[in-house]
C-alpha cells in the first residue's frame, strides 16, 4: 500500500519523526520497518527523520503486507450503501434504520460488510449507531487512518448531531444532560442512569419545535455511551417515540436519526460536514 499526502498550509511545525509517531500514530514496529526499508519519502527524496516538514511537502508512505495484514470479512451488497462523503482514506454513509453497524460474529452481514463491498476492500468501524437508529456514520477505508480517526473521536473532535422525536414538552429550549450511564442489572440490552457507578455522559439538547404532545429536538453528543440519547431523554420523562426499550409509545421505527456529522480531515485540515436525510424525519421538518 502506498499513500501520498500533501502537507497543508495550516499544518503545525514538526519533524518527520514527530509526524509519523505523534500525528499519524504509526506503531513503533511499523515505523522501524519504514525507516530500515526507506519507505518514507519527502518530495520523492529520502530525508533525515529529524528534518522538519514544510507546507506543500509531498509525503509518501509505503506499507508492505506484513505492516498491516488485511482483515478479511464477508462482503455484503454494495447497492445498499448511500454515500455522503468519500475519499481515499474514509467514507461516510447514511445508515438505514433496522440495520446493525457491524455483526456480532464474523459471518453476520451488517452495514460494515455492505460498505466493504462498495469500497471493494475491508473497511473499519470508527463509531457505531444502534441498530434502530439511522443516519450519518463514519468508516475508515484502511488501517493506517483508523487510529487517527479514533483519536479524533476520543478528543471529541467528531461532532454528531441527532434529531429525536420525544414525548412531552421540554421545560427549557436548551438543556445539557450530564447524568452518568451504567448497565441495567437485570436486562443486558438496557442502560440506566447510575449516579454512583455509571460512566460520564454529556448530551446537549436543543428544541427544534413542539408538535402536539411531542417535541422534535436536536441532540449533540459530547460522549458516546451506549444508548446515551435514549437513556438521557427517557430518564427525564421525554422518551423517544418508537423506542422498543425505553418508551411505551409504539411507532414504525425508533425516531432517532443522526442527521449531521462534522470533523476536520486529518490530512487536508478541511472541514467535512455532511447531512443525512431520512424520510421519517423529512415529514416532521
Amino acid at each position: 500500500m502506498k499513500y501520498t499526502i500533501t502537507i497543508p498550509e495550516q499544518f503545525p511545525a514538526m519533524s518527520v519523526k514527530e509526524l509519523l509517531e505523534d500525528y499519524f500514530l504509526i506503531p513503533r514496529k511499523i515505523r522501524h520497518f519504514l525507516r530500515t526499508k526507506k519507505h518514507v519519502l519527502v518530495n520523492q527524496q529520502i530525508v533525515h527523520w529529524q528534518s522538519e516538514i514544510q507546507a506543500g511537502d509531498l509525503i509518501e508512505l509505503i506499507f508492505d503486507e506484513e505492516d498491516y495484514p488485511e482483515k478479511v470479512i464477508p462482503w455484503g451488497t454494495s447497492e445498499l450503501v448511500e454515500v455522503l462523503y468519500e475519499d481515499e482514506h474514509l467514507i461516510v454513509v447514511n445508515k438505514p434504520e433496522g440495520m446493525k453497524t457491524h455483526g456480532n460474529d464474523p459471518t453476520e452481514i451488517a452495514l460494515l460488510n455492505h460498505v466493504s463491498a462498495y469500497v471493494q476492500q475491508t473497511c473499519y468501524v470508527v463509531h457505531r449507531l444502534d441498530k434502530e437508529t439511522s443516519g450519518a456514520i463514519l468508516f475508515a477505508k484502511n488501517p493506517f487512518i483508523l487510529p487517527i480517526l479514533n483519536r479524533l473521536l476520543e478528543d471529541k473532535a467528531i461532532y454528531r448531531d441527532y434529531l429525536a422525536l420525544c414525548q412531552g414538552h421540554l421545560l427549557k429550549k436548551t438543556w445539557t444532560m450530564t447524568d452518568k450511564i451504567g448497565r441495567h442489572r437485570h436486562d443486558r440490552r438496557k442502560r440506566i442512569v447510575d449516579p454512583k457507578h455509571g460512566q460520564v455522559a454529556k448530551t446537549r439538547i436543543t428544541l427544534v419545535r413542539e408538535m402536539g404532545n411531542y417535541s422534535l429536538v436536536n441532540c449533540q453528543l459530547e460522549t458516546g455511551r451506549t444508548h446515551q440519547i435514549r437513556v438521557h431523554l427517557s430518564h427525564h420523562g421525554h422518551a423517544i417515540v418508537g423506542d422498543p426499550l425505553y418508551s411505551h409509545i409504539v411507532a414504525d421505527r425508533l425516531m432517532l436519526h443522526a442527521h449531521k456529522l462534522t470533523f476536520t480531515h486529518p490530512f487536508t485540515l478541511e472541514t467535512i460536514s455532511v447531512h443525512a436525510l431520512s424520510d421519517s424525519f423529512e415529514q416532521t421538518l
